[in-house]
């Protein structure tokens, strides 16, 4: 059943150095202030998980987390490149990053299949790329009953999947709405699952189109207000369309990112 938990704490017994970790939410909900717990606390090796890698996982390579990223985008919405992930990628700085790159229908049908806790998933896809050749979960198999061939893709089974909220009730439940894109497919593939949410409630009151997580599939839930910015949670917050637009300046230098990094994360509380 799920704790509710300072982030501190909840990022310290959730998420080690080495795990494989994905930070899901699309467009909104996306889980920047536990990246942020994650880089501060120093947290190192992992295995980035997510199917848009925005300027969260451009920070989080940025400071050195990452040793491996899998994804099937990545770019800063609307604006242009992640330049702390292109540079590790063609300068190896901070560190060397290796890539998983998929498709985003190939990623969503991963995230299915670790919730099913099926091998592998099945899918129309991927021919005409060369993602296949570069890739050792993306294959092919036979239909039994139709002898097609189908493009195969490996189920994730993230350590730990974090994400945003709106809303927790005291027993641990989570409620989102809006667009919840894999959130719901993500947990349930992890075998840890911490969520921040906007706010804790006696109760959770119908939304239309909801999803609720249930306290047993939940490990920690963190009280965290306006977590999710510069993204936002739909019905408390909204988008900070200037930082994303600020971000292409800060981060293509490495001595401008780095300060950045320092005043608005490493020394934030």
């Amino acid at each position: 059943m799920a704790e509710i938990r300072s982030l501190r704490d909840a990022v310290a017994g959730l998420i080690h150095d080495g795990d494989t970790v994905a930070m899901e939410g699309f467009t909104h909900l996306i889980p920047f202030a536990a990246a942020h717990e994650i880089i501060r606390q120093g947290i190192t090796d992992l295995t980035l998980v997510r199917m848009t890698p925005d300027v969260i996982y451009d920070q989080l390579i940025g400071m050195g987390a990452a040793r491996r990223l899998v994804f099937s985008w990545g770019g800063n919405p609307g604006v242009g490149s992640l330049h702390r992930f292109r540079d590790a990628v063609e300068n190896g700085w901070p560190r060397p990053l290796e890539l998983d790159e998929h498709s985003h229908a190939g990623m969503a049908n991963r995230y299915v299949a670790g919730a099913s806790r099926l091998p592998f998933a099945v899918l129309r896809g991927y021919r005409g790329s060369d993602l296949p050749k570069r890739s050792s979960t993306i294959s092919t198999v036979t239909c039994p009953f139709t002898g097609e061939e189908l493009a195969a893709v490996a189920a994730v089974n993230p350590d730990v999947t974090v994400m945003h909220a709106q809303r927790a009730d005291r027993a641990g439940n989570v409620q989102l709405w809006g667009l919840v894109g894999v959130q719901k497919e993500a947990a349930l593939a992890a075998d840890r699952v911490l969520v921040t949410v906007e706010e804790i409630v006696d109760e959770l009151a119908p939304m239309p189109d909801a999803v609720v997580l249930p306290s047993w599939t939940v490990s920690a839930v963190a009280h965290v207000p306006n977590g999710a910015h510069p993204s936002y949670a739909a019905g408390y917050t909204v988008r900070d369309n200037e930082f994303y637009q600020a971000w292409d300046p800060i981060s293509r230098d490495r001595e401008t990112f780095l300060a950045w990094m320092r005043e608005h994360v490493l020394e934030a509380s």
